[in-house]
């Protein structure tokens, strides 16, 4: 997340009715035929009880692998939003498991109510607290097993922007939704002293999302749309660690590319089109060029309905109304983010370092927007809920960018972006964090630089 200066064709008759047929509450999800964008909608295989054995372990993992086929039935007008998910999960931690434990900020800002679940087709009885479901599996998945879970709720998204409310929000004509799909993830409080993310999710390899509206609505999602503009519309994204939702009756768009890369901005009447998708290709083309390929085909800049910027995979959120002159810091800082923490994931809500300040560093270097600290020099090893809410973009940010701009110049910028393309590909859609990030650099240099880290990092040197 990037701080503002405060300052064609509808789905054809034969796709809705499939869709309708299938949607009321005993629907799973849907999902397109393969071999046609634009084919009719049917459900997902059921439910087995594969992999789960009687008894309990206590223990959970962040390390699986989930799958989600989902169906999102939504009223742009009422703001209700109903979740239908269905999650293939593979146990690839090494351990047994008995439960899962799954993020979703619905819970928090979306007045939740879980309406049913069930694992291997048998239910089971989910609680919730704070911003995680913690899902019982009904026994064992053992290391190795797989297991479906379904998890069904309804929420109301929020009419203002306040507080966190404008990551959940149908406001001044556009809908946004963040994390809203429940994800394998671990229990984090939610509440937090500034605008740090406390989250931490592992990458899923396919989600599925049919969204059913009761307008057309053009979206812009993580992931490419698989069937026509319409009421209903289905996305799918790949080796992504979150799928979030923008989107407008009115929405418009202007296009360009990178390369292979198809860069598009999502924007209502007076948004600052033209600027935002010349801040997007340059963001893009440069930071690509320092830190290797952005691993997706497409890459979306949705206008907001205001808020911050804010970081999914494949795509980016610009709030309305924030300064012409901020965008293209605010749209490059986003955009490095594709990178930190799409690419390679932390905890953002223990380890900001390891993404914020990498992408705030990538960002300022490719403009040449270095400035000072306005806070006193601090630690950079705190977790978002030990910074204060003046000085945790100035600490974090700010600090932490120059900090490792310092270090590019101490081991020179040839053997400094080695390093940092070298912890990119060795931890490619894994989580690392800030000690990997920083000792990786140290290895690409005949400098010892534990000394220089000691002062500034004193709970991991």
């Amino acid at each position: 997340m990037a701080a503002m200066t405060r300052p064609r064709r509808t789905v054809g008759w034969i796709a809705v009715l499939a869709v309708l047929l299938v949607m009321p509450s005993t629907v799973v999800a849907e999902r397109a035929t393969a071999n046609s964008a634009a084919g009719p909608l049917a459900q997902p295989a059921a439910a087995t009880a594969t992999g789960i054995v009687p008894g309990s372990v206590n223990r959970t993992s962040i390390n699986l692998a989930a799958e989600y086929d989902v169906a999102v039935r939504l009223n742009f007008a009422t703001r209700a939003f109903r979740v239908d998910s269905l999650m293939t999960i593979t146990n690839t931690s090494g351990v047994d498991i008995d439960r899962l434990e799954l993020n979703t900020i619905a819970a928090r800002l979306g007045a939740m109510t879980i309406t049913a679940a069930s694992v291997g087709g048998r239910a089971v009885a989910p609680t919730r607290s704070d911003q995680t479901i913690h899902l019982p599996l009904g026994g064992i998945l053992k290391a190795g097993d797989r297991v479906q879970a379904r998890l069904v709720y309804r929420a109301t998204l929020r009419g203002d922007l306040a507080g966190s409310d404008w990551m959940f929000t149908r406001t001044n004509g556009v809908l946004e939704a963040y994390r809203w799909l429940p994800w394998i993830s671990k229990a984090i409080a939610f509440n937090r002293p500034n605008n740090g993310d406390p989250f931490v999710t592992p990458v899923s390899p396919r989600v599925r999302v049919t969204v059913i509206a009761d307008r057309v609505i053009r979206w812009a999602t993580t992931g490419e749309q698989l069937t026509p503009i319409g009421t209903a519309q289905t996305f799918e994204a790949r080796n992504v660690r979150d799928f979030s939702i923008v989107g407008a009756p009115d929405f418009r768009t202007q296009t360009t590319t990178v390369g292979a890369v198809t860069v598009r901005v999502w924007y209502r009447p007076g948004f600052p089109a033209a600027a935002t998708l010349q801040a997007a290709k340059t963001a893009l083309s440069r930071e690509g060029a320092l830190l290797g390929a952005y691993p997706y085909r497409t890459y979306d800049v949705a206008q907001t309905g205001g808020g911050f910027g804010m970081e999914s995979p494949g795509l980016t959120w610009i709030p309305s109304g924030v300064a012409s002159g901020n965008i293209p810091y605010l749209v490059a800082h986003e955009t490095g983010h594709q990178w930190f923490y799409g690419i390679v994931g932390n905890n953002q809500a223990t380890e900001p370092y390891a993404d914020e300040a990498a992408a705030d560093f990538v960002a300022r270097y490719v403009l040449g927007l270095r400035r000072a600290s306005r806070c006193t020099t601090a630690e950079l090893d705190l977790s978002i809920y030990s910074y204060s809410s003046t000085c945790y973009y100035e600490d974090i940010y700010i600090q932490g960018g120059n900090f490792l701009d310092d270090t590019r110049k101490q081991m020179g910028s040839t053997a400094f972006w080695a390093g940092i393309r070298d912890y990119l590909a060795t931890n490619r859609f894994k989580i690392a964090g800030t000690k990997t990030l920083l000792d990786t650099l140290d290895a690409h240099t005949p400098l010892d630089l534990v000394p220089r880290y000691h002062p500034r990092f004193p709970r991991l040197y």
